[in-house]
This record gives structure tokens, C-alpha cells and sequence, in this order.
């Protein structure tokens, strides 16, 4: 099958993109490895594929036995621009060879202040904006309620059904699903609210202004609109199951946040930079948040995540009430930069539709013929299959798991997720060749094939 192919630069040193197995997965080398793992990382870090990196770039990650397996993970939706990116490579260089760390809040530097410009400006909406810096997503969710909570000066604060926003305890408490993040782990924080939120393939067909009716009256009969700090909520549901609320949805809880003196926050960690084919996911609606958290993709890989938003909100918080002691590191702020560049001036956003469409196309076909495949959805290159029982319509984790561990012996990255467990989502780097997509969906579509004529015997 021959696709054309986006004008885009790669990324990573000059890798054959190619699946190349020259050992079973996982080899000597890695086996090796993760024994070593075991007796020296805590037992609480779990690892998807049972291999281990030297290299990566365009398509591809090389393990240390030399495999070359197809990536369509992209480190969780990291590395959008391709891993290693050269523009990235060498404004790293550069910053690492004049200095690795001040802290901005002791010795402040140009590099800081040009990546929240960058960010003022690529956010939606042309109001005033000011942004913040920190490490994580977690970090970036918690600041934004503090930020929110400082404004308005009110405590309670709203996240839905299936969410996913961190593993620090605000974020856990955050967070809807149990296990692995949060069993154990509490007392959690408080003031926190779950709303239902618009999944249309289990919601019984609700529009999502019928969606977003039910979400508001559970907000104002379980806690009153005048209580309430923000909403947070993804634009698409990530760790969930990459669930796309209806449309109307988000515009109507905006809307209802504007009404109310309420800060509504788009967590934009996973969907951002490109991921859905827009800078930002909230922009498929013309959502303009009050405030927008930001990570994975925004520096190629280095550790950087940020908080933007109206200036008036952003400001509400006393000096030196935000900050961190790596927050805004020089190298990743470098990196940041170099990264954003590659967003607006790469085509990255008609490669993600590009990427989504040739998704969507192979597994809705697969769908029609296949009961099993409930639900294909999301947006340019994230992209997720919910699998369920054919007969009883329940999620079935069970095939999700065989599914991707089928496509892992075959050299290919994927992920599972969902509240459930059976999701299998594809988030490729966006500089993937496009005909080693095609391979690895492939090796998808006939690990399930094989799987059902396993199950048929």
C-alpha cells in the first residue's frame, strides 16, 4: 500500500523505519535487564512492554537486543514531534553547554518568559493571558485549582466520571478510577465532586446538552453553583478510554461555568500540541477555558508542563505563592520552544488527521463485521477501540489484554485503557511513516482476527 507522506522532519538519529525482530521479545539483553529492574526499582512501576530502549526516532523504538518495533504510543502521547527531534537535539545542546539550573525563581532567564509567551499565544482565545511553569501534568492540574481557588476564593471543585488527572494526592483524589491509581492510597484530598460525564456509547444516547443537563443539576443539587471553585474536565477522556463527550457537551458546561463565577480548566496534558489535529482539543468546539494545563507533548520529551490562563485568574495568587524548584528548567524551556516551533511550522496537525483517518478507516471496516469491536472513536492520532462481550455487551478487558500483547510479540507499542480495562488506544508519534502505521495496525487487526478464530475452536 503506498501513502503519501507529510512533509514533516522526522525526528531521532537516522533509523531504518522498519519493524525488525531479530530476537523474541523480550531478548537476552532486555531479560537481563528487567531482572535487574526487579531487584532495584520499587515493585510499584510497572512496564508495558517487557523491553528496553537504546534508541528511537520517526516510527520507531530499537530495544538493546536490536529489535526495531513499531511505536504507537508515542511514551503516552510525548513524543507528538518524533523522538529526538534535531531542532530539539540542538537547542538542548546549546542550553545544557551554557547552564542546567538557577531556579527562575532565584536567578530568572529569557527562555522561561519566551515559552509562556509561546503558550499565551498558541492557547485558545485573544484575551490577556499569563502562563506558569512546572514538571508534570499533576503538578500543572493541582496548581490550576489552587489558582482557581485563589480567585474565586471558594473550595469545591468538580471532575467527572472516567478522569484521569494525576497521581499526587489532589489529582488522585481527582482521578475517578481506583486501581492502580489510587487503592491504598488515601485519605484523599477534599472538597472534590464527580459528575457524570457524556460517554455516548454507554449513556443511552443522550446529546451532549442533555449530557451536560444532568452533569449541572447533579452540581447544583449535591454542592450549589456558588460553591463551586472550577470544573476540570479532558476534552477527551484519556486514561478513561479516550472517550469523546458529545457534542455540546463542553460547550454547554462553559457556558454554565461563565454563568456561575465558575473557573472551568481544560486539562489538555494528553490531548494537546497537535494530538487531535487542532493545537487543542478544546478548539473542535471553540471552547475558550478560563484556564488550560499542558504537558507530554510540549517538550519533546524533557520535563515541562504549564498552567495558562486569564490574566485576572492567573494573577489572583500571591507572590510566591506558585513556583517549584524545577519548574521551568532552562534545558526543557529550550526544548519547550524548539517544540512549539515544530507544532505550528511542521504540518503536525494534518499529519494527526492524516494519522486518524487511516485509524478510524481500518477498525470501523473491522467493526462492521466484528461484534466484538463496540465502539471506535476520538480525534487525529488518538484514536481508541472499546472491545466488548458480543453477546452481552459487557467490557471485555480479557480481549483487550490478549489483543495487545499479541501486537507486543510482534514488535509493535500499543496501549491498553479505559475505566474499564478494554480499550486499546493509538497515539503514534506524529511523524510516523505512514506505511509503518499501516504495518502496525496490521499486526492490530490480525492479533484480533487470530484471537476470535482461537476463541471459535
Amino acid at each position: 500500500m503506498t501513502i503519501a507522506e507529510p512533509t514533516i522532519t522526522t525526528g531521532g538519529p537516522a533509523l531504518p523505519q522498519e519493524r525488525r525482530l531479530v530476537t523474541g521479545i523480550p531478548g537476552p539483553r532486555s531479560t537481563e535487564l528487567m531482572q535487574r529492574k526487579q531487584s532495584a526499582v520499587a515493585a510499584g512501576v510497572g512496564t508495558t512492554m517487557p523491553v528496553f530502549a537504546a534508541a528511537a526516532g520517526g516510527g520507531v523504538v530499537v530495544d538493546v537486543d536490536g529489535n526495531s518495533l513499531i511505536d504507537l504510543g508515542s511514551g503516552i502521547a510525548v513524543t507528538g514531534v518524533g523522538n529526538a527531534h534535531p531542532h530539539i537535539v540542538d537547542a538542548v545542546a546549546e542550553q545544557v553547554a551554557s547552564f542546567t539550573h538557577t531556579c527562575f525563581m532565584v536567578t530568572p532567564y529569557e527562555s522561561y518568559i519566551a515559552v509562556a509567551e509561546a503558550l499565551n499565544r498558541v492557547t485558545p482565545g485573544d484575551h490577556a493571558k499569563r502562563s506558569v511553569l512546572f514538571n508534570s501534568g499533576a503538578e500543572a492540574v493541582e496548581n490550576a485549582v489552587k489558582i482557581a481557588r485563589a480567585h474565586t476564593g471558594r473550595q469545591a471543585v468538580v471532575a467527572f466520571d472516567h478522569a484521569y488527572h494525576g497521581r499526587t494526592n489532589l489529582t488522585m483524589a481527582l482521578t475517578a478510577k481506583a486501581m492502580p491509581y489510587k487503592r491504598g492510597f488515601g485519605p484523599f484530598a477534599s472538597e472534590i465532586y464527580r459528575a457524570p460525564v457524556s460517554y455516548p456509547l454507554r449513556d443511552g444516547g443522550l446529546s451532549g446538552e442533555q449530557a451536560a443537563r444532568a452533569a449541572i443539576g447533579r452540581i447544583e443539587k449535591q454542592i450549589g453553583g456558588d460553591q463551586v471553585a472550577a470544573i476540570i474536565i479532558e476534552p477527551i477522556l484519556g486514561e478513561g478510554g479516550f472517550i469523546v463527550p458529545a457534542d455540546g457537551f463542553l460547550p454547554a458546561l462553559a457556558a454554565w461555568a461563565r454563568e456561575n463565577g465558575v473557573v472551568f480548566i481544560a486539562d489538555e496534558v494528553q490531548t494537546g500540541f497537535a494530538r487531535t489535529g487542532r493545537m487543542f482539543a478544546c478548539e473542535h468546539e471553540d471552547v475558550v477555558p478560563d484556564l488550560i494545563t499542558t504537558a507530554k507533548g510540549i517538550a519533546g520529551g524533557l520535563p515541562l508542563s504549564a498552567v495558562t490562563g486569564h490574566a485576572e485568574i492567573m494573577d489572583a495568587v500571591h507572590t510566591g505563592g506558585l513556583g517549584g524548584t524545577y519548574g521551568g528548567n532552562p534545558v526543557a524551556c529550550a526544548a519547550a520552544l524548539a517544540s512549539i516551533d515544530a507544532f505550528e511550522n511542521e504540518g503536525l496537525c494534518e499529519a494527526a488527521d492524516r494519522i486518524g483517518d487511516i485509524i478510524v478507516r481500518r477498525f470501523r471496516d473491522i467493526a462492521a463485521s466484528d461484534p466484538r469491536v463496540a465502539d471506535v472513536r476520538g480525534r487525529g492520532a488518538m484514536i481508541a477501540i472499546e472491545f466488548c462481550d458480543a453477546e452481552t455487551g459487557e467490557p471485555d478487558a480479557a480481549l483487550a489484554t490478549r489483543v495487545a500483547k499479541a501486537a507486543h510479540a510482534q514488535g509493535v507499542i500499543v496501549l491498553t485503557c479505559g475505566t474499564f480495562g478494554n480499550v486499546i488506544r493509538f497515539l503514534p508519534p506524529l511523524t510516523i511513516p505512514l506505511e509503518l502505521l499501516v504495518e502496525g495496525l496490521d499486526i492490530v487487526a490480525t492479533a484480533l482476527r487470530d484471537d476470535s478464530q482461537s476463541s471459535a475452536r
